[in-house]
């Protein structure tokens, strides 16, 4: 979400609340009785990526296994009651992680869920570790400079071993024997994604938006000119610890895993951190809301198109804040430093400000906020769209929204706009446009254009007059273009038919 000058207005309030309508005692310690297989190597070149048939059965044994509905937090308890975060925000496979851990309880209990499908269970019990004994750390610091908070000086707690944790999205719910509840994210990661559908956590935007603390990359004290020009990963999140991930991925993530695709597992910072980790990859899948991103995670992204790698983003605003990435005393990459002030600081800035628009990647770029629209059909024949009995101009209520994105000049072709939804921005009228274009490596790249996407496959339950059928409609085409994409490189069977001319979209091409 934007905060900067040539856009809709906005308060940096109004965009958090509309994003948040998402020692001397030892411990009993759980592990998983089997070790998943191991990984796959890493490749040492790009190639044409290969459906991984053991990356699907791993996905198909995983979720086989028998879930734990009880990983939802019934009550979170008072306020800093407790609370903690990891040292890492990614592991491979058998690499430890420390937690941190602030609760005003004598003891807390720590078990880790593996986020998936599990037969509607929603998550699988992989580890835990009883009678903790409970400390309440110090208040936070805040670095002047920056307007930075940390947590990093509080005491270690526990080292954790994920040996026998397969890869895949994680929750590390605390639980205070005092009744309160809080998760922390962390990411099991791939060590190879050759012939995998590649999820990515952003947990840059996460940071972004995490106003533990008293501030964010959106506000501070005194509002926005009081905003953190750098957020660190050493800190809790706030409210129930893993909001983003909830409201804007899980679902996302348990459609495919029930779906038994060939899964990767990557967080947006190890997009950054090795520049050859999609070597190979089917696809990767960008989830709900996907804003802040380095030159080094773009490069990798870009890097894999241009090599047969399919792109997919299920969300709005994508690839908007240009960030840099720097250490802190736990370790690299875990502050994510945006100015978003030319004046401050020229590179962390809007992206499309550097002659480098998002759209060049993602097609459609930001438009509006805040939209409530309805999602309306433009191109039922489209592949995406099979099975979906949709026809031109079937209209799904509430589904565009609270973000939208459209299709302007220069963007890539052959484009092919799939739906054309008017929007009332604010009293501007616009639309927003789902789209999705092809590459000359045979590579296709699919934007909702609507940050509602992942939230309308709850139905109903996703509210703002989302309905049951919108959410059968969007399941239907995540899982088309999902399985399409993890087959490799999908222009080969489905090649883009430009239509922007006749919308009145024609321009000079992007690439």
């Amino acid at each position: 979400m934007s905060q900067a000058s040539g856009h809709p207005a906005r308060t940096p309030l109004a965009v958090l609340v509309a994003i948040m309508l998402a020692a001397g005692c030892s411990a009993t310690v759980e592990r998983p009785a089997t070790p998943p297989s191991p990984p796959s190597p890493t490749p040492t070149a790009p190639s044409s990526p290969i459906r991984s048939a053991e990356g699907a059965g791993a996905t198909a044994a995983e979720n086989a296994k028998e879930g734990d509905p009880r990983w939802r937090l019934r009550g979170r308890g008072a306020e800093h009651e407790i609370e903690g975060f990891a040292d890492r925000v990614s592991v491979l496979p058998g690499q430890a992680f420390r937690l941190y851990v602030s609760t005003t309880a004598a003891r807390y209990t720590a078990r880790a869920f593996r986020m998936g499908w599990y037969g509607g269970a929603g998550a699988r019990q992989v580890w835990r570790a009883s009678g903790l004994p409970g400390t309440r750390q110090a208040p936070p610091r805040t670095v002047a400079a920056t307007g930075t908070v940390t947590a990093a000086h509080w005491r270690p707690g526990p080292e954790v071993d994920t040996t026998g944790w397969p890869e895949g999205s994680y929750l590390i719910r605390l639980d205070a024997a005092t009744g309160g509840r809080r998760y922390v994210p962390l990411t099991v990661r791939s060590a190879s994604t050759r012939g995998r559908l590649v999820v990515v956590n952003a947990v840059t935007t996460w940071q972004a938006y995490n106003g533990w603390g008293g501030r964010s990359l959106y506000r501070g004290p005194g509002g926005f000119g009081d905003r953190s020009r750098a957020v660190s990963f050493d800190r809790p999140y706030d409210a129930s610890g893993a909001r983003l991930f909830l409201d804007m991925e899980r679902d996302a993530i348990e459609l495919a895993e029930r779906r038994g695709l060939p899964l990767a597992y990557l967080t947006s910072l190890d997009l950054d951190r090795d520049p050859r980790v999609l070597d190979g990859a089917g696809g990767l899948v960008s989830l709900g809301h996907d804003e802040y991103w380095s030159p080094g995670m773009r490069r990798t992204v870009e890097t894999a198109r241009d090599h047969g790698t399919n792109l997919a983003f299920l969300g709005a605003n994508a690839v908007y804040w240009r960030v840099r990435l720097a250490a802190t005393r736990l370790g690299p990459r875990r502050l994510v430093v945006c100015h978003k002030d030319a004046a401050e600081d020229p590179g962390t800035i809007l992206w499309r400000a550097t002659g480098r628009p998002e759209s060049s990647l993602t097609g459609p770029m930001y438009d509006c906020f805040p939209s409530e629209s309805a999602y309306v059909v433009r191109r039922p024949g489209n592949w995406i769209f099979k099975g979906t009995g949709v026809r031109r101009g079937t209209t799904f209520p509430g589904m565009v929204g609270v973000e939208t994105d459209r299709v302007g000049a220069g963007v890539p072709r052959p484009m092919e706009v799939l739906s054309v939804s008017p929007v009332n921005c604010a009293g501007r009228a616009t639309v927003a446009h789902s789209a999705y274009y092809t590459v000359p490596s045979g590579a296709a790249v699919f934007s909702s254009g609507t940050m509602r996407w992942v939230c309308a496959m709850r139905g109903a339950r996703c509210g703002h007059g989302v309905t049951r059928r919108a959410g059968a409609f969007v399941r239907r085409a995540t899982v088309n273009i999902l399985r399409a994409f993890a087959a490799g490189p999908a222009a080969r069977r489905h090649p883009a038919r430009d239509n922007l001319e006749p919308l009145g979209l024609d321009g000079p091409p992007g690439r």
